[in-house]
This record gives structure tokens, sequence and C-alpha cells, in this order.
């Protein structure tokens, strides 16, 4: 049966309209977002299928051209469409930070980064540099690899820190594990770094490690 013989209220369309999105199952969503089927499949099958295949929503959003344009239904057009929407998205996070007023939830922050981080496959360290009033001045990602004393060096987000004459630093990095838990190596990292930093009187405000679609705040530990 073609969604548009369902009744109105189960239709995906209609329902996000009546009862916003957050009413919809990930399929229903992805069935929007693909817009049509294809033969025998109504959209919201063929996502359910999507789904399935790719093992859930985020694998799906994350997967390289060649994976994703080599399901049924999906090709280089919808790929497009969807780097598209995922950009927008952390374009929008971002400007959020950027309004030209000290950062005022700490909720858009933990957002924009893991939005940022979560989906690197390889460990990547970055910084939100802020003015003296808490403005975000930049973001920028600083180091790859494995993230350790032997690898994020202290001394140059310090000289980038006074190359754009930042007042205080917001540090995160991912753990491609999934898992947020901040190891032994993350908490002297962030010691370390505390400790460069306040030589030149810039503050470090937290260091998020972000895991699965979650971010630990090692401020909120108790650690900086």
């Amino acid at each position: 049966m073609a969604i548009t013989d369902w009744p109105e209220a189960e239709r995906p369309r209609e329902k996000l309209l009546a009862r916003g999105p957050e009413a919809l199952s990930d399929a229903e969503l992805l069935a929007i977002f693909l817009r049509t089927g294809r033969r025998g499949l109504s959209a919201v099958d063929l996502a359910r299928e999507l789904l399935k295949g790719f093992g859930g929503l985020r694998p799906m959003l994350e997967a390289d051209r060649a994976g994703f344009c080599a399901e049924a239904g999906l090709g280089p057009a919808k790929y497009a469409l969807l780097q598209a929407v995922l950009e927008m998205t952390r374009r929008h996070l971002w400007e959020r930070l950027q309004r030209g007023e000290a950062l005022g939830s700490p909720a858009d922050t933990r957002r924009y980064l893991t939005a940022r981080l979560r989906h690197h496959h390889q460990e990547v360290f970055a910084a939100l540099f802020l003015d003296n009033r808490h403005r975000v001045i930049a973001f920028e990602e600083l180091f790859r690899g494995t993230i350790d004393a032997a690898s994020v060096h202290p001394r140059e987000i310090v000289k980038r820190a006074l190359a754009l004459n930042a007042a205080a630093l917001i540090v995160a990095h991912n753990h491609p594990s999934g898992v947020c838990e901040p190891s032994r190596a993350d908490e002297s990292l962030t010691r370390r770094l505390r400790d460069a930093l306040g030589l030149v009187d810039v503050r470090l405000l937290d260091h998020f490690v972000i895991g699965d679609g979650e971010a630990a705040s090692l401020a909120e530990r108790g650690l900086i």
C-alpha cells in the first residue's frame, strides 16, 4: 500500500507537521528524507530495510560515499543531499555559539563538539578559542592520531592561543571506541595543558571526551 493511501495521521510528513519530529521513528524520519520507495516497497518500508542493512541510523549517516551509494534505493544524489543536511546541522550549531555573546549554554557547546568530533574514525583533538568575555573566536582541529602526552603538544596549543589572542579555551577529543570515559592519560594531559596555559594567563575551562553520542566533561568531574 502506498503511503498516500495510509490514514493521514499515520503518514510521516503529516505526522511530523502535526506532532513534531520527535514523534517519528527513525524509519519515518528517513522516509521523509528518501521521499519515495522502490517497486514493491513504500518509503517507510525501504527506510526500515536500509536501517537494518546499515545497522542503525548513525552508521548510515556516517557511511562513506561508496558504502552509501551501494545500497539499492540510494545513490550520488541522495548522498549529496545527506551531506548538505549534515553540514547545515553543524553550521547551525556553530552559529548558536557565534552570536557575539558569551557562551551561555554548556549544552550548546557539548552538542556542537559532539557533532564535530564523534564521526571521526581516528582520535582528533580540537579546541574552541574564546576571548575574555568567553565569546567564540575560532574552532580548530589541532592534532590527529592517538591522543596522549606524546602526540598533543601543550606548547603548540599555547602558541595558537596567543596568536588568536584567546583568553580561555575549551578543548575536546573523541574516543572512536564510543566510550566517553576519560582515561588516566586524558586526565594527565588536561593537567599539563591547564598548567601550560596558566603560565600565559589563558584559562582552560573544560576538556570534553566525546563518545558515541555522549560527552564527558572533566570540569564537571573536578579535574580542572
